[in-house]
């Protein structure tokens, strides 16, 4: 079989994943595209056995202080999360973890500040095979639903802990019904603004009264935790009415039940808002601008597919994202670097690119901070405001900053690559070898021009170890902070 072009391979890889490091580009590089996009849609058919390497020699490092506790220090978590983007085997799989935390966005402090910070970590990051009362973070909840069922993904978060206390469910009573995820899962994570009243929201904290949190477990074995609870006596059980459709026969309002069959009320609502068809145009436009482009406006004929895939499916979001991937939109000439990288993509694709070895990925935390993105600390509800808005000055300098430390850092690998290729020969086979290695948007020849004045500016070309080093440095820097390596 014909190796698929490094460009095809690189653009799935780069929406689908995080960049490609040199053995995944060579791995996919061997299959078709559509083999390539089942591999990565079916990650269940690789082992998911990446957090074991975790400060293992040819890994990326992580840094300690003490003993390593993602599920119980957000620091941690965030190092843990970064390590798995590097050197995950299953790229949509973290892929998709991160658009389902900017979908059902959840901050870190204000959880901290009502549970302690190590149980925010916990109710975040905690996995249910490392921790004593089996709790399972929310974004390892996301992680192993990541192309499940849409439906089901509702559920969980509307049980979620981490979700109980961000949006106040845990406060939810018939005495004092609570707002916030009754809007928020129509605004932000179902239907989208425009498709529902403010008397929806109203009935959607009815609906869903007496979902609350309780604590069970036992403090002497750790195992003591708070969790999710449907509290029977805090519901409130008159009918509730929609101004859309909740049920398949077209009927909008959920009928008067007992306290005790109450639950059913947010199931019935959960259900009909799954099976709205503004979700599934909903879904589909943030699809399309996070794996296709964000330039000019939504393809329609790409939202109405997409949708129609969701809806004809029953919101398995394996057949959505099938159909993302091999879309003719997907692959469009077009749609190659027609995305503003997120700072967590930025970071984990320069270390893909440029390399990690003895680099930390702690030491990448500040500077993503500064970039405008913080794992575990979206800004509100609502999510980081992408595309342009992450370029301000001082998150692009934080990118340039970036890249010149990692690139510094790199500077004997990068130099032993450099030599390996053969490319220390000249000027031009050097920036050829890293205008590969790094690929990015089309630039101006204006560009490559002053690439070139730069690597002969300190005088005649020898290709020293001493100059191979500094100018793949500094030409690393360049190139990785140049404004067309921001764009996916």
């Amino acid at each position: 079989m014909a190796r698929t072009p490094d460009r095809q391979i690189e653009h799935l890889l780069r929406r689908a994943g995080f960049g490609a490091r040199p053995d995944e580009l060579d791995m996919y590089g061997q299959m078709s595209i559509p083999d390539a996009v089942d591999m990565l849609v079916n990650f269940e058919d690789v082992e998911d056995n990446v957090d074991s390497f975790i400060g293992k020699a040819g890994y990326v490092n992580v840094t300690t202080r003490g003993q390593f506790l993602p599920q119980a220090n957000i620091t941690d978590a965030r190092q843990r999360w970064m390590f798995r983007m590097v050197h995950s085997d299953r790229p949509l799989q973290e892929k998709m973890t991160l658009f389902w935390h900017n979908h059902f966005a959840t901050g870190y402090t204000k959880i901290a500040g009502a549970l302690g910070a190590a149980e925010a970590t916990r109710y975040l990051a905690a996995k249910a095979s490392e921790d004593p009362g089996k709790v399972r973070g929310q974004i390892e909840m996301l992680r192993e639903n990541a192309l499940g069922n849409f439906r089901d993904i509702l559920v969980n978060v509307a049980k979620d802990a981490a979700m109980l206390v961000w949006l106040d469910g845990r406060t939810n009573t018939k005495a004092k019904p609570q707002e916030n995820f009754a809007r928020e899962i129509m605004e932000l994570f179902t239907v989208g603004v425009g498709h529902y009243t403010e008397e929806d929201v109203y009935a959607g904290a009815r609906v869903f009264t007496g979902w609350n949190m309780q604590q069970v477990g036992n403090a002497a074995d750790a195992s003591r935790h708070q969790e999710f609870v449907y509290a029977a006596g805090q519901h409130e059980t008159t009918a509730k009415t929609f101004s859309f459709p909740v049920y398949s026969n077209g009927s909008r309002t959920i009928g008067a039940r007992a306290a005790a069959d109450g639950m059913q009320d947010g199931m019935d609502l959960i259900d009909g808002l799954a099976a709205n068809p503004n979700t599934a145009r909903y879904l589909a436009t943030k699809l399309y601008r996070f794996f296709v482009s964000e330039f000019g406006a939504v393809n329609e004929t790409f939202v109405n597919r997409v949708g129609n895939v969701y809806l004809q499916s029953k919101y398995d979001m394996r057949a959505v994202m099938r159909e993302v991937l091999t879309s003719p939109e997907f692959w469009d000439p077009s749609a190659y670097f027609a995305r503003y990288s997120w700072p967590a993509e930025f970071v984990v694709r320069a270390l893909k690119d440029i390399g990690w070895s003895g680099f930390s990925v702690n030491d990448a935390l500040t500077p993503l901070a500064n970039m405008g993105q913080i794992l575990f600390e979206p800004p509100d509800v609502a999510g980081w405001r992408a595309g342009e808005d992450w370029f301000s000055t001082s998150a692009m300098l934080a990118r340039l900053n970036f890249a010149a430390s990692l690139a510094a850092n790199q500077k004997f690998n990068l130099a032993n690559a450099v030599k390996a290729a053969n490319a220390h020969r000249s000027p031009e086979a050097l920036l050829a070898f890293f205008t590969d290695a790094l690929a990015a948007a089309p630039a101006d020849a204006s560009v490559a021009g002053e690439l070139g004045n730069y690597l002969r500016a300190t005088g005649a070309w020898t290709g020293t170890d001493t100059q191979v080093q500094s100018k793949s440095a500094g030409l690393v820097h360049l190139l990785a902070g140049s404004p067309e390596y921001q764009f996916i």
